[in-house]
C-alpha cells in the first residue's frame, strides 16, 4: 500500500454510523473531508465483528455480508481524493454494555468491577468462533474496497484484554506467558492471511502500556511486537490506556500543551523492531511530526482530536501554513457523542453536511 504522505487519521469513534452498523451520509461526509484534507491514510472507527462484540450504539459494523455494499461508494470517493482507507475491526470483550448486547459480555477471564459488568470467560469454542468472525470481517472489508484492515488490540477491548495480565487469568494455552496471551491475536492474523494472502495489508494497534497496576507494560509490548514482526505484520500503531478509570492515563488525555505520549515507548520500539511504526497521541505540530520521522522514532504520524477540529490541517501544513493545531485537548468533542449527536469540536462551528 503506497501512501502520498506519512500522515494518518487514527481510528476515532464518531457515533455517526446508522443503527445497523452501516456508514451514514454524515459519516461519509466527515471521512471525505479528511481525504480532501490530504491525509495519506484514513483509519475508520472500530467496526464490530459480531453483535456480542459491539461496544456502543451507532458504531460501525462489519458483522454480516449485507454491510459490504454500504461502504463501497464512500471508499470510491475517498480514493478519488488520493487517500487510502482501511477498516479497523474490533471486539469489545468485557467492555460490551449488557443493555446493548442483551447478554453478559465475553472476555478472556471472569471479571467483575465497577466499570466492566460481570464478564464470562470465553470457552475455546467461543475463541475459535471469534477468530473466524475476525477473519470474515477482514474478507468483507476487502470485498467492500478497503485498502487493508487494522486489528484493534488496544484500549482495553477484547484482544487488549487477552494481552493484559490484569484481565487475562487463564491457565490454558491462551493465558499465562506473553506467548500464550498473544496467541489469539496471532491466530486471527494467520487466519486472515490464509484467506487473503500477503498482498492485503494487515495492521494492528496495541497498547504500549495499560497504565494499570498488574497490566500490560512496555517490555511486553516489545515482546508482542517482535512476535508480530516474525509473522509479517505490515505496521503497528502504538497507543496506551484502557479508557477505564482504573488506568492512570487514558488514550485521550486532557493536556494543555503538546506532549508526545508514547515517545519513550517509540524509542524503545525502534531499538528492537523493524516493522513500520505509527505513533499517535499528543502530537500537535508539524515540527514535532517532522522531527519524529527525521530522528527515526516513527515512520507515520497518526492524529485524532486535531482532525476533529481541523480536517484540513494536513493540507494547510502542505501549503506552508505550519501553525500548531488548534485542538486544546479538552475532550469536549465527546460530549455530543454521548448526547447522540455525533462527534464534532464544540469550540468550532459544526460543519454542515451537504
Amino acid at each position: 500500500m503506497e501512501l502520498k504522505n506519512r500522515f494518518v487519521r487514527s481510528a476515532t469513534w464518531e457515533g455517526l454510523a446508522n443503527l445497523d452498523g452501516s456508514p451514514s451520509p454524515e459519516l461519509e461526509y466527515l471521512l471525505l473531508e479528511l481525504a480532501k484534507g490530504q491525509l495519506g491514510l484514513i483509519i475508520t472507527s472500530h467496526a464490530f465483528i459480531n453483535k456480542i462484540g459491539q461496544a456502543r450504539k451507532r458504531q460501525l459494523g462489519i458483522f454480516n455480508d449485507s454491510l459490504v455494499a454500504s461502504y463501497t461508494k464512500m471508499i470510491e470517493k475517498i480514493h478519488q481524493e488520493g487517500s487510502k482507507i482501511i477498516l479497523q475491526i474490533s471486539h469489545a470483550g468485557c467492555r460490551a454494555p449488557i443493555q446493548l448486547i442483551k447478554r453478559k459480555p465475553l472476555g478472556p477471564s471472569f471479571i467483575r468491577s465497577q466499570e466492566c459488568v460481570q464478564c464470562e470467560e470465553m470457552t475455546k469454542k467461543e475463541i475459535t468462533q471469534t477468530i473466524r468472525d475476525f477473519q470474515m470481517a477482514a474478507i468483507r472489508a476487502k470485498r467492500s474496497g478497503f485498502d487493508g484492515i487494522q486489528i484493534h488490540a488496544a484500549h482495553g477491548y477484547l484482544l487488549s484484554q487477552f494481552l493484559s495480565p490484569y484481565f487475562n487469568h487463564r491457565t490454558d494455552e491462551y493465558g499465562g506467558s506473553i506467548e500464550n496471551r498473544s496467541r489469539m491475536l496471532l491466530e486471527i492474523i494467520s487466519s486472515i492471511r490464509d484467506k487473503l494472502g500477503n498482498s492485503f495489508p494487515i495492521l494492528t494497534k496495541i497498547n504500549s502500556d495499560d497504565y494499570i497496576n498488574g497490566g500490560f507494560r512496555p517490555f511486553e509490548m516489545i515482546q508482542v511486537s517482535k512476535i508480530l514482526e516474525e509473522i509479517g505484520i505490515d505496521a503497528i500503531e502504538l497507543s496506551g490506556g484502557t479508557g477505564l478509570t482504573i488506568s492512570k492515563y487514558s488514550y485521550a488525555r486532557k493536556c494543555k500543551k503538546e506532549n508526545v505520549y508514547y515517545y519513550d515507548s517509540a524509542r524503545l520500539f525502534k531499538t528492537k523492531i523493524k516493522v513500520p511504526l505509527i505513533i499517535v497521541g499528543g502530537i500537535r505540530s508539524y515540527d514535532t511530526a517532522r522531527e519524529l520521522v527525521k530522528n527515526k522514532l516513527a515512520d507515520y504520524i497518526s492524529l485524532c482530536r486535531p482532525l476533529i477540529r481541523e480536517p484540513y490541517l494536513i493540507k494547510n501544513w502542505q501549503e506552508g501554513i505550519t501553525k500548531i493545531a488548534k485542538c486544546i485537548s479538552c475532550n469536549k468533542c465527546y460530549t455530543p457523542i454521548k448526547e447522540g449527536k455525533g462527534i464534532y469540536c464544540v469550540v468550532e462551528k459544526r460543519r454542515k453536511v451537504v
